[in-house]
């Protein structure tokens, strides 16, 4: 298919004129003239009409220029198509446990935006075990989570390390010795089988706790929150407690150094796909420098 004979035909019938066509194409008329000719002879049907000075498309030549608008129609499309492949673009979708998406994703989801803003973010808030799930699933792009992944379909890019730290309200660590704490008042956590959850559980059985009493909570953010109430204790990530530390609104009873590893999950055959590989770069950037 010569698509220099179908072009020159689309623009004669868009303009039905050989001048004006001869203009936009940079061709001489007699050029026009002999495309169109081998174009009629190829199809074996008239194209044109002459009627007087002014040229006509015949019925053979109105149907062709219907098909060869949607055939150059269809070609425009995929070349926008294909250099879009060229830069991130469309929707990606990031999956990540509640105080990851407030305290890191927002800062790093603006910088990304700003630097690729052909990309629509969509951003889930879930637990680690959750955000694993929906990668594996394809609902999710790349997920952050805490504590190991062990899917061998997944890549796991570390980020970095962070304490666990044994936490009441200051009130109750003045009010009562660490044994009576322990024995007294409930031990609030994330639910059974959770991805961080193991990593607490290690921690506890290198302290010697033995959990008597729990309450189960979906986020960590909703642990905190249930401490800062006076409820009980609970182990919860540096990061997460940090401030409340600083302040005073909490107490370290003890500290487990370097236990929870921060992760990009991503599914192992989605790893060069542009939108994933260049959010990833931007998260590595960030997360080293806050």
């Amino acid at each position: 298919m010569d698509f220099k004979k179908y072009k020159t035909f689309q623009v004669v019938a868009d303009t039905l004129n050989l001048t004006r066509a001869a203009d936009q194409l940079g061709y001489s008329q007699p050029t026009i003239t002999l495309q169109l000719q081998s174009l009629e002879s190829e199809l074996g049907v008239t194209l044109f009409n002459r009627v007087g000075k002014k040229t006509f498309l015949t019925p053979a030549g109105k149907l062709v220029k219907g098909y060869i608008d949607q055939t150059f129609s269809l070609l425009d499309e995929m070349e926008q198509e294909l250099r879009k492949l060229d830069s991130p673009h469309g929707l990606l979708t990031v999956a990540a446990p509640e105080f990851y998406c407030t305290q890191y994703l927002s800062l790093i989801i603006h910088s990304y935006i700003t630097q690729n803003p052909q990309v629509k973010l969509q951003l889930f808030s879930c637990d680690s075990n959750e955000a694993m799930k929906k990668v594996a699933s394809n609902e999710a792009d790349l997920a952050i989570i805490a504590g190991p992944c062990d899917s061998p379909i997944m890549d796991s890019l570390p980020l970095g390390k962070e304490d666990l730290v044994l936490v009441t309200t200051q009130e109750l660590y003045l009010a009562h010795d660490t044994a009576t704490l322990l024995a007294q008042y409930p031990f609030i956590t994330y639910k059974s089988g959770s991805n961080i959850q193991r990593l607490v559980n290690e921690c506890l059985e290198e302290y010697g706790f033995v959990l008597d009493h729990c309450i189960e909570c979906v986020s960590d953010e909703t642990i905190k929150r249930t401490v800062l109430h006076h409820t009980g204790i609970a182990l919860l990530g540096s990061a997460l407690v940090e401030e409340e530390l600083r302040k005073g609104t909490l107490a370290e009873i003890h500290r487990f150094p370097g236990i929870i590893e921060t992760s990009m999950v991503i599914l192992k055959n989605r790893l060069e796909e542009k939108n994933i590989h260049s959010f990833a770069e931007i998260v590595k950037r960030i997360w080293t420098e806050m």
